[in-house]
């Protein structure tokens, strides 16, 4: 049993690897902001959330697992505020808009003040 949960947990390593690095290459690669946003929440999450299964299966300490779980949870819980946050600066710096389908935030949102009228 033990050969197969370390082949499972090699094979989660490589898979978790390989979802971070096309994460890092999409966000040096996509044109605008929106796209590597989508690169950077997405494929890095997945990612480190394989690599954190993969350590699981290898490591068979209670509290080793239980740190990774909580890593886990905390990249779950932040990784959307924080692209949601950046999505709103971004929209809001006039960065976003060109390849907009449809723009609920223009009506809700007042307009970006101009730092040179301050």
């Amino acid at each position: 049993m033990s050969a197969v949960t370390d082949v499972v947990a090699a094979a989660l390593l490589v898979l978790g690897a390989l979802l971070t690095l096309t994460a890092a290459i999409g966000i040096v690669r996509f044109p605008d902001v929106l796209t590597r946003m989508h690169s950077a929440t997405k494929p890095q999450v997945l990612g480190l959330l394989a690599i954190l299964l993969g350590l699981g299966l290898r490591l068979h300490d209670l509290r080793s697992v239980g740190l990774l779980a909580l890593v886990a949870m905390f990249q779950l819980v932040t990784s959307p505020i924080a692209s949601h946050m950046v999505g709103r600066a971004s929209f809001r710096a006039g960065h976003v808009g060109a390849n907009l389908v449809v723009d609920e935030l223009t009506e809700v949102l007042p307009p970006p003040e101009d730092p040179a009228d301050s």
